[in-house]
């Protein structure tokens, strides 16, 4: 079912229109970087500081959950590589498919963002979240199950990071203690 709705996201949602900027939007997730310039810039302000560190460490959470462990264990083979027919729109990668790392350090994130900044800030950062997510698939070079999982264990490593950072640790208790 996987390689079907690839196909099908080839074959009625490809476009010359779209295909240049889904192709920026998925480079934003490259290494994460964009979402580690967020984390930078955060730690540069002082009203931000706590939300930049956390954004850190989801990254680091994800990086280490999904590149490290969890590409590893499964080795799911890239898409392109076996459905017949599907065009990758990007360079190949050298690692594994599952889980896609861009969903999941783009969903850590952007749960930290949304948590812990005004909802000015946490809107967009779901939004391009969730953009960046979709391009995986329409660019060709992650199924649909690798982005479903990249996207839930995000947030969940999000929701971890926001739960184990000791920046955060009165804020909780206070919260879960009334």
């Amino acid at each position: 079912m996987d390689g079907t709705i690839l196909l099908w996201i080839q074959e009625y949602i490809r476009n010359p229109i779209l295909t240049p900027v889904m192709k920026v939007i998925t480079t934003l997730g490259d290494a994460g970087i964009f979402w580690i310039l967020v984390a930078i810039l955060c730690l540069c302000m002082k009203k931000t500081r706590r939300a930049g560190a956390t954004i850190g460490l989801a990254l680091l959470f994800s990086l280490i959950v999904n590149n490290v462990i969890l590409k590893n264990a499964v080795a799911r083979i890239r898409p392109y590589e076996v459905v017949d027919g599907l065009q990758c729109l990007v360079g190949r990668a050298v690692d594994f498919s599952f889980p896609s790392g861009h969903s999941g350090s783009s969903f850590a994130a952007a749960t930290v963002i949304a948590c812990l900044l005004p909802k000015k800030y946490g809107v967009p950062a779901v939004i391009l979240a969730a953009l960046i997510a979709f391009s995986r698939l329409y660019v060709g070079i992650h199924y649909p199950t690798d982005v479903l999982v990249g996207v839930l264990d995000g947030i969940l490593l999000g929701g971890l990071a926001l739960w184990w950072n000791p920046f955060h640790a009165e804020r909780w208790e206070k919260e879960f203690r009334g």
